[in-house]
């Protein structure tokens, strides 16, 4: 973990994003004392391409939507 002054983070920000990506954590001081933790942020997941591949891996249904909502709603009745 690394540990840096106010002043050291306004000169060198783009140096400390750049630690930060890379896994790093940063602690960021004023007059001797620690203010800030910065870690880099979980990344995104990636969204799919095409909805195509997730439709093959669904089994198809039998019954269709409308009547397993309704056999649904009379088996809670």
């Amino acid at each position: 973990m690394k540990t840096i002054t106010v002043a050291e983070t306004k000169a060198h920000l783009s140096e400390i994003l750049n630690s930060l990506e890379n896994g790093e954590e940063v602690i960021i001081t004023r007059r001797g004392r620690p203010v800030a933790k910065l870690t880099a942020i979980a990344p995104t997941k990636k969204p799919l391409h095409s909805l195509a591949g997730l439709r093959k891996t669904v089994p198809e249904s039998v019954t269709p939507g409308t009547v397993a909502l309704s056999e649904l709603r009379e088996e809670q009745r």
